[in-house]
């Protein structure tokens, strides 16, 4: 082989091993400090009631209509297991709480989450909470830190007792009736 043609290999080479250091990087940093965030709208009171205010205003509303009727508990909104809100027990966000429909939660840092959770323990999409049978589902989403029930890492996908508690990076949550 000609001299011109190792320097060529040697300069692919190099080229390549450049690839993958700024691919390796890329991926640590988005992992570390999740992608950038843009506010749409301003947070404040007066913009957007509170998930609280909101819960509050559909548990009024659903308690004056009370459900004397089959017709009139069908259309109440049906949650499993009994749970109608999940209530963030310790963290950043302790004592905010979100109404339950039968949509699917998921849990993270990334601005597409249902419940951002900005801490250095979560993971950009950590963990989703769904609607399966009747019952709250907890499934981690391959996390970095891991998603743990009660204490117990969380490795498939499994049911949410009413009370148990969830923990997701350094924040704490429950179903509750």
């Amino acid at each position: 082989m000609s001299e011109l043609t190792l320097l060529v290999l040697q300069l692919g080479f190099l080229l390549l091993l450049w690839a993958f250091i700024f691919a390796i990087v890329y991926a640590l940093r988005s992992d570390l400090f999740g992608q950038r965030v843009r506010k749409l709208q301003p947070e404040s009171a007066a913009a957007a009631p509170s998930p609280a205010a909101a819960f509050t205003a559909a548990a009024a509303g659903a308690s004056a209509a009370a459900p004397t009727s089959p017709v009139s508990r069908q259309s109440a909104p049906a949650s499993g297991n009994g749970a109608l809100k999940l209530v963030i027990t310790s963290g950043q966000k302790a004592g905010t709480e979100f109404p339950l429909g039968r949509d699917e939660i998921t849990i993270g840092r990334s601005s597409d989450s249902a419940i951002i959770i900005r801490d250095d323990y979560t993971s950009t999409h950590h963990a989703r909470m769904m609607l399966w049978n009747g019952e709250w589902m907890l499934q981690d989403l391959d996390s970095t830190n891991g998603t743990f029930l009660d204490g117990s890492r969380v490795t498939v996908p499994v049911k949410i007792p009413i009370g148990a508690t969830i923990k997701v990076g350094a924040t704490t949550f429950e179903l509750r009736r």
